[in-house]
């Protein structure tokens, strides 16, 4: 997973919520942010995992009654996703025409029959 982030990177956040934490942790759903710091973390409680850090947001020590004394702590990357902007979709766009209120679809009319005389 590292290998899909770097440092300067736009990322939005997709989880945002924490279990079993009470202290907002800040970063929201759907909020882009740049990543600053990106490596291999270990924490006591939740082991090791691929960290980052946002331009946005500089946590301080987490040396609160929930603490573990942590500096800046990292957020999981899992928690993140590299902005993608929908090039392709933008190009469908150009493709598709513009619905246009003077062309109406042509009726069919009925084939007249010939008729023996």
């Amino acid at each position: 997973m590292m290998n899909d982030f770097y440092v300067g990177q736009k990322v939005v956040c997709i989880a945002d919520k924490f279990k079993n934490v009470s202290i907002d942790q800040i970063i929201r759903k759907g909020q882009i942010y740049t990543i600053r710091w990106i490596g291999m973390y270990q924490h006591y409680v939740d082991g090791e995992f691929v960290g980052i850090k946002v331009e946005e947001i500089h946590r301080g020590n987490d040396d609160g009654p929930e603490g573990y004394g942590a500096a800046d702590m990292p957020y999981r990357a899992s928690r993140f996703r590299p902005l993608v902007k929908d090039k392709i979709g933008q190009l469908r766009k150009l493709l598709t025409p513009a619905p246009d209120e003077t062309d109406e679809p042509a009726k069919k009319t009925p084939a007249k029959k010939k008729e023996k005389v």
